[in-house]
């Protein structure tokens, strides 16, 4: 009878967010996900009980919506739209990315937002959740144009911004350039010159290794994810999505450990090199990101040895180790199959909520080692936290500290997820782990202030 009433109250809950958001798929998936782990926690706990506290963290605190209109090279006017999600400030200011690209929309950025505030409890350092970003595509467009953009986009967001407020950094379509550019515009308009954005170029108060920093992360989570199994990387297959910096950073640390990663995948397919992706051909993953063209294929072409795979996805590789580093649901429940059939014991999550539901549930049910990406790719925004720090003591750290220091922060998420996750059967649910891992510390500090 409880487990009917645990149920029902799951169903109650996800009826409400429903009718309040609707026509909001993704922002929907993320919050159920939490939902199903959270609430049976929730009513094992009379602090919590009547208190609303997910109803809370499922609303945002703030939704900003902004028209940005610039004007091209050649002299034509264009309008974009641009949000910034300020989720919950309760363990400190918002921090998460800006994402630029045509697919960007308010339930997107609002589970992003969700995700990030759960994704910074983890970490343990004091950073509240937001997101932000607009539908403008970077893709093809000049310098001039992108500079414009950025300067019209901040040019209204500053208001809402601030070190001790919201700390934006970035995320798909903003790399250093467009950072840059949205730095130097705020720091104009308001006369100061504060570490109010992370993802930072060196010279003007970034942090080492903050490029590879949420792949190395995700590596470093997925270490010692194995090693409760008694496994390592060490003469692991690897097949890994993407290849931009995430992508990147993985497949280093993966090399460095002793894996061999023989995959990686863009929007026209993935590529399979049999012989791993190491030296010269980790570097030549800078320059196709570089290129703008976000084609895999390119890889073949210098390295004609790999095959090309057009219009599919890397999960149907033979693989030890599976790790999503490309974009939201690009693993379903038949990829999912696929990897479990052909023997993976890992999946670790690099990129934000890249497995559907269903697959989620297929890795579960079948004892895989599976980590949902607020808990393993929460090496880039404990980084960019590390760069706030060195901006406030106006200090920088070598990379050996930064990194460091960073692989220290993904053994306690780790720990923390498998104290939360650890089931009767000695099988550790990562899910269930991150989700109360990440809710109580925000719970508590709710708590503690009061109905706000």
């Amino acid at each position: 009878m409880e487990h009917y009433n645990i149920d029902q109250k799951i169903q109650e809950f996800m009826a409400d967010i429903e009718a309040r958001n609707p026509n909001e798929p993704e922002f929907l998936q993320a919050v159920k996900e939490v939902a199903v782990t959270v609430i049976p926690f929730i009513e094992s706990r009379k602090e919590y009980s009547g208190m609303k506290l997910l109803e809370r963290m499922a609303e945002p605190e703030r939704t900003i919506i902004f028209r940005v209109p610039w004007v091209d090279d050649k002299g034509q006017i264009h309008v974009n739209r641009g949000y910034r999600i300020q989720m919950n400030s309760a363990i400190g200011p918002y921090k998460g990315g800006i994402r630029f690209h045509p697919t960007v929309n308010l339930s997107v950025l609002k589970f992003l937002a969700f995700e990030q505030t759960f994704k910074n409890s983890l970490t343990t350092l004091p950073m509240g959740g937001g997101k932000g970003g607009s539908d403008f595509n970077p893709q093809g467009r000049s310098d001039m144009e992108v500079m414009r953009f950025c300067q019209a986009f901040m040019s209204e967001m500053c208001k809402h911004i601030g070190p001790e407020t919201d700390v934006p950094a970035g995320d798909i379509g903003v790399g250093a350039r467009e950072i840059g550019y949205l730095f130097g515009q705020y720091k104009k308009i308001r006369n100061e010159f504060t570490g109010v954005m992370t993802g930072k170029g060196l010279a003007y108060g970034g942090s080492l290794i903050r490029p590879e920093a949420t792949g190395y992360g995700v590596v470093y989570f997925a270490e010692q994810m194995l090693k409760t199994i008694d496994e390592d990387f060490n003469g692991k297959t690897v097949a890994v999505s993407g290849f931009g910096n995430v992508a990147w950073g993985v497949i280093k640390k993966v090399h460095e450990l002793g894996g061999k990663v023989v995959t990686i995948s863009g929007p026209d397919g993935y590529i399979y090199d049999e012989a791993g992706i190491t030296g010269e051909k980790i570097d030549f993953l800078l320059e196709l990101r570089g290129s703008g063209n976000n084609r895999a294929e390119d890889y073949v072409k210098k390295y004609p040895e790999a095959v090309f795979h057009a219009g599919k996805r890397p999960w149907e590789v033979k693989c030890d180790v599976a790790i999503p580093a490309a974009t939201q649901n690009e693993l379903d429940l038949d990829d999912a199959r696929n990897l479990v059939a052909n023997g993976v014991i890992c999946v670790t999550e690099a990129a934000n909520m890249p497995s559907t539901l269903e697959a989620i549930s297929h890795f579960v049910e079948h004892k895989v080692l599976f980590s949902p990406g607020k808990a393993s790719n929460a090496g880039g925004v404990a980084t960019s936290g590390l760069e706030m720090t060195q901006n406030s003591i106006r200090l920088n750290w070598t990379s050996e500290e930064v990194d460091a220091r960073l692989k220290e922060i993904m053994i306690g998420i780790h720990k923390t997820c498998r104290d939360y996750g650890k089931e009767e059967n000695g099988y550790v649910n990562y899910v269930k782990g991150a989700n109360i891992a990440g809710f109580v510390k925000v719970a508590e500090a709710m708590l503690a202030q009061g109905i706000v």
